[in-house]
């Protein structure tokens, strides 16, 4: 690696923040945008000109940032990802700079308040789940170690959507975040480039005898890219998010309005604005499939167009391109990469094939989010190769080269049956591209993102493309940005946490680790409770105030919060609730401990189990908070619209993590480390990223259930098990089934539930019976639940736990992860500015 910028000397130091001249510019902000004084303006106006004002001092850093850059020429990541979950960008941007404090002591001065001008910013909606958020994360790591660094997605005009949630189902309606505009982005028309779509290839040879390939008669749009600035903490750095709109070609053919044509005059348009209109459209038909690959593709083209050609602005050697950029491929959404590069570099550069494929595969990484066979990515054929004609060409001959290699490799191999290796492993085949067999194949690193999560994909579910490329793969465990999810996310905490072992984890959080000493003494503990109520309290009149319904914050408040799959088994935690309830109404003089069961979760629109487990959630709150026999002993919450805003005051305000996926089924998970950050015990499987949480601080701080993901995986490897036999020897668990279909939670439609009911015990043998072993977990996961209410009412020692669960989280920081990703994948050059 080579010697970075100004590496003997020390980093930028932030200038000093100049608060009267921050105020003159919002006020004069205020007037110019406006023609208002700063009286008159509105929350969403005063929001807009802090926002402007902030964004005048970032781009003078981001300016700085990108001269150091053409002067140095490091190597660069391009960070490809459908999502990037961001949230909003006024409070991190400020907390970035350091400059939060003295920013929120100028607008008092203003008269006014900085916490209310931060909820006028809506989420930017970028993303959906942990995906997206990892991939933001990582941004923030990257800007903070001085890495040089592109984020490349799809600048989504209405995100997924918006959640609402009427009669307790989940409604999706449009979530217009730019309805006010985005103040801290750029639209960067001078790098927009033109991405094709449909049409044929005709083949001509030059004058050298070569075949020279060219796409006609396609459909096109124009690709422009929106620049949002990524603050590194406190070192001047600012990187780059690259979000891409589409726009038409041709805005508007009059020739075709003036002939009555009035559908062909804006087809270029519709176009255009279909492919950025939402994140992952319904793919349950065909038009929703090939929006998805046709947003894909858009993306992906626009970047690796404008990456081969920013490189070839300052170098004159195509082949040299991997030795300055790497693409980190974050899933199987940007694979398609690996054939738009082929392509650039064959059909505009005129490399030979070998020389394309050299440099492509020192180029591509992949990182992979899902052990789950369904989830890696497939494309029809027919729809490929017609939406894609190049690129389909180009992936027929990566997958016609790989079977010569499987082939030559295992034809002579006794007991290797060569075709059972070609049907596992090749790209196209039974009528499919297969997206993570190309990604595999074409990269130089295939990496998981959790320890057990990349034993499972190299002993099970990739084990083939392991024993092949054993080199290739390699761990990565995932890791959270603590500036956004402490520092700015739990100001209380933040600043016990400085306080007492100073303010170096905030950029090197296994500094935390120096609480530990605290853990035993008293008046700290005190202290943590007392802040964590405080933060509590915070939430509680969120609740009311969204939701209506008064909880306790005396309470435990057990929270579950994250994409709602039925692997992550919310059902689970319902049919628990469901449970308790149902003892509370048996023995109303039971000792039970106070509980509030906080839900937050968006269901995939065309999920229907998943948009039903919303409404039995819901279902379940409207009997239990109404019922005035148990004493409001238990409360259940549906958080509306969970985002990344009101995560920060969920994770603040959470006492147990709820991290209860069917084991071997979960990648990673970062939500659990979010919790962990905060104070929150770990109740959960020893799935994902748990292992390594419960490694950190011990098993005596987490509540440990369920099956192992080796005992699943035997179960899943002999057919599965007979949830029948629980049924009829549980009775716990007999009588909240029935109550799925009896109408004690649906009382005006007692087959509401049925669906739910038959995907647990399949009574119509029309599939596998729960496949996601929810009944087989659900005695151990009840008896966890006794144990967190016993430990609950030892409030020292619980303290003691919280204390640890916060200073044993050093590890799962995105510093430490990006740092690995650096170290052994990408090689970059780390840039600090004079």
């Amino acid at each position: 690696m080579k010697k970075s910028v100004a590496a003997s000397e020390k980093p930028v130091k932030a200038k000093e923040f100049d608060k009267e001249l921050f105020k003159r510019s919002v006020e004069y902000n205020v007037r110019t945008l406006y023609r208002k004084n700063l009286e008159e303006a509105d929350a969403q106006q005063i929001f807009q000109a802090v926002s402007y004002a902030i964004k005048d001092r970032i781009v003078e850093n981001w300016m700085e940032t990108q001269k150091a850059y053409e002067k140095e020429d490091p190597k660069m990541v391009y960070y490809m990802s459908m999502e990037f979950l961001m949230g909003r960008a006024l409070g991190n941007n400020l907390i970035n700079l350091k400059a939060y404090k003295p920013v929120a002591e100028a607008l008092e001065e203003l008269g006014l308040d900085l916490n209310l001008i931060e909820d006028q910013e809506p989420d930017a909606a970028l993303g959906n789940g942990g995906l997206g958020r990892l991939a933001a994360c990582f941004l923030d790591s990257l800007a903070t170690l001085g890495y040089p660094a592109y984020g490349c997605g799809i600048r989504y005009r209405y995100g997924m959507f918006k959640q609402e949630i009427r009669d307790g189902y989940q409604v999706e309606v449009p979530d217009n975040w730019l309805m006010n505009g985005n103040p801290f982005e750029l639209r960067r028309p001078e790098y927009a480039k033109i991405v094709k779509f449909g049409g044929y290839v005709s083949v001509h040879t030059d004058e050298n005898g070569r075949n020279v390939f060219t796409q006609e008669g396609y459909q096109s749009v124009k690709a422009v890219p929106f620049d949002f600035p990524i603050v590194g903490y406190g070192n001047g750095i600012v990187n780059t998010l690259r979000i891409w709109d589409a726009e038409p070609v041709e805005c508007f053919q009059l020739d075709s309005f003036d002939k009555g044509d009035y559908q062909k005059a804006v087809e270029q348009e519709n176009l255009a604005r279909n492919i950025v209109e939402v994140l992952y459209p319904n793919d349950n038909h065909y038009a929703g499939k090939e929006l998805r690959l046709k947003q894909q593709y858009f993306f992906i083209s626009a970047s690796v167009q404008e990456a081969v050609e920013k490189y070839m602005r300052k170098h004159d050697d195509i082949h040299k391109f991997y030795e300055k950029v790497t693409f980190q491929l974050n899933d199987t959404h940007p694979t398609v990469a690996i054939a738009e590069l082929m392509r650039v570099l064959m059909d505009d550069y005129y490399l030979t094939w070998e020389e394309a494929w050299e440099i492509t595969t020192k180029t591509c990484a992949y990182t992979n989010h899902t052990i789950m066979a369904e989830a890696l990515e497939k494309w029809p054929i027919e729809l490929f190769s017609r939406l894609l004609p190049r690129i389909y060409q180009i992936v027929e001959e990566i997958n016609r080269r790989f079977i010569l290699d499987i082939q030559q490799k295992y034809s002579n191999v006794p007991g290797v049956d060569v075709q059972e290796k070609i049907r596992k492993m090749a790209i196209i085949y039974d009528g499919q591209v297969k997206m993570a067999n190309m990604a595999i194949v074409s990269g130089y690193s295939v990496n998981g993102v959790a320890r057990l999560h990349t034993e499972i994909l190299e002993k099970q579910e990739l084990k083939d493309f392991y024993e092949m490329f054993p080199e290739r793969f390699n761990n990565k465990t995932n890791g959270i940005t603590q500036r956004r999810f402490l520092l700015h996310a739990n100001p209380l905490l933040a600043d016990w946490v400085t306080a007492h072992v100073g303010d170096d984890w905030i950029t090197d959080l296994p500094q935390i680790s120096r609480l530990k000493v605290y853990a035993d003494d008293k008046k700290a503990q005190q202290e943590f409770m007392n802040i964590k109520y405080q933060n509590k309290v915070r939430l509680a009149k969120y609740i009311l105030e969204h939701n209506g319904i008064e909880v306790d914050p005396r309470s435990i408040f057990d929270v579950q919060v994250k994409r709602l799959h039925e692997y992550k088994r919310q059902l689970l935690n319902i049919l628990h609730v469901m449970h308790l309830y149902n003892e509370l109404k048996e023995h109303p003089e039971l000792d039970f401990y106070p509980r509030t069961f906080i839900f937050g979760a968006k269901a995939a629109a065309g999920y229907r189990n998943a948009k039903l487990t919303i409404k039995l959630i819901n279902s379940v709150a409207d009997v239990v908070n109404n019922d005035p026999a148990i004493n409001g002993k238990i409360k259940v919450v549906f958080i509306e619209n969970y985002n990344v805003s009101n995560a920060e005051i969920i994770f603040a305000a959470a006492d147990v993590s709820e991290q209860i996926s069917t084991a071997s089924k979960e990648a990673s998970g970062t939500g659990n480390m979010k919790f962990m950050l905060n104070g929150a015990l770990t109740l959960g499987t020893m799935d994902g990223a748990n292992v390594e949480i419960v490694e950190e601080v011990g098993e005596e701080n987490a509540f440990i259930f369920g099956l192992s993901a080796q005992e699943v995986i035997n179960y899943e490897n002999h057919g599965g098990y007979d949830p029948m036999e629980i049924f009829n020897n549980d009775q716990d668990v007999r009588k909240v089934l029935m109550q799925l279909i009896n109408g004690t939670f649906a009382p005006g439609d007692p087959e509401l539930f049925r669906p739910l009911y038959n995907s647990l015990l399949n009574t119509q043998c029309t599939a596998k019976a729960d496949t996601y072993f929810i009944l087989k977990d659900f005695k151990s996961y009840a008896e966890a639940q006794k144990r967190v209410e016993a430990a609950y009412r030892d409030e020292d020692n619980w303290a003691k736990s919280a204390i640890l669960n916060v200073s044993c989280s050093g590890k799962f920081t995105s510093d430490r992860t990006i740092q690995q990703y650096v170290d052994e994948i990408w090689h970059l050059d780390k840039v600090v500015l004079k």
